[in-house]
């Protein structure tokens, strides 16, 4: 009898020590964010230099009417080594495409505070294509690679916009899986649609070439991610999405996380706001020169994945044009 009444006086106290760590977690995410985020770009950072003028042109807003069928963002943050053989795929691939006459697409190389020569290289690209092809967006520090993503995004001209690692890791004639995909939901891009590379298929070779301890931090990844926030997408972190014009605009203004995370906050609002998402298979090979680190960087992400839900359950974070059925 005593055991048990001991029992549930432990169990009282521990609930209300949770309940007060809650509380007092509450307060404190209160008080360091706002319910809508806080876009913060200098304001050189709304221009992109020409080569060919030697003039600072303004970029435009993804609120303004499309005037290019795609925009490819590609975030790179001292990407010197690895980027060349990513541009050249890509702009091949682009320029082959634009033959026909019926096609058109804008690149913005988007330096993340790099001090190296990545943006050297966007501006060699942009005096060879012009321009009105090749844009570079350089971001005077480091904003982390969804503050990069996103400042491209917002100064995109494509009625279907592209995001891709700066590694090339995926093929970049996936882009036509993407497109295929996207035709399932709609060819208008006054609609909504969100079209996810996914490297899923390809996981029992990476379980095969990684280390015992890369592969559990993995799988505790992809179960937190499920538990807390995105279920309709196994693969969350490829870097190579494919957004709808209308898509784009309403999630890359509410987005909050700026680090690795972004792209589970994004696919959890895309499921929070109901939009349509599909997850398509793409060829993938690992690159060398990643900066994740093994640990802290899925440490990171573990914190942020759950600051993401902890904040939109609790309405720190807030969703507009949240649909009322959800």
């Amino acid at each position: 009898m005593f055991f048990l009444e001991a029992l549930q006086l432990i169990s009282f106290i521990g609930g209300l020590l949770l309940a007060a760590l809650l509380l007092l977690l509450y307060y404190v995410q209160k008080s360091v964010t706002t319910a809508l985020p806080m876009i913060k770009r200098n304001k050189l950072e709304k221009y992109y230099f020409n080569p060919n003028t030697k003039l600072d042109e303004a970029f435009p807003s993804i609120d303004d009417e499309p005037s290019v069928d795609l925009s490819v963002i590609i975030p790179a943050y001292e990407e010197e080594k690895r980027l060349p053989s990513m541009l050249t795929e890509s702009v091949c691939f682009l320029e082959e495409r634009i033959k026909d006459g019926k096609f058109t697409y804008e690149i913005i190389l988007v330096s993340d505070g790099s001090r190296d020569g990545t943006a050297k290289i966007g501006h060699e690209y942009s005096k060879k294509l012009t321009t009105e092809k090749f844009r570079v967006l350089n971001l005077l520090e480091n904003r982390g690679k969804g503050g990069a993503v996103r400042l491209g995004m917002l100064s995109a001209r494509g009625r279907n916009l592209l995001f891709a690692d700066a590694d090339g890791a995926t093929k970049f004639s996936d882009l036509e899986k993407l497109e295929y995909g996207m035709k399932a939901f709609t060819a208008d891009w006054r609609k909504d649609g969100l079209v996810v590379g996914s490297r899923a298929h390809l996981e029992s070779e990476a379980v095969a070439s990684r280390s015992l301890f890369r592969t559990f931090l993995m799988h505790g990844f992809h179960l937190l991610v499920w538990v807390f926030t995105v279920r309709s997408v196994r693969d969350t972190q490829c870097g190579f999405k494919l957004f709808t014009r209308s898509t784009a605009r309403k999630l890359f203004h509410i987005m909050h996380v700026e680090r690795w995370a972004f792209d589970v906050e994004l696919l959890y609002l895309a499921e929070r706001l109901r939009l349509p998402i599909s997850e398509i298979s793409v060829n993938w090979k690992e690159i060398d020169g990643s900066k994740l680190t093994p640990f802290w960087s899925w440490l990171q992400m573990g914190i942020d994945l759950l600051l993401i839900w902890f904040r939109y359950t609790t309405d720190i974070w807030q969703i507009p044009n949240k649909r009322h059925d959800n």
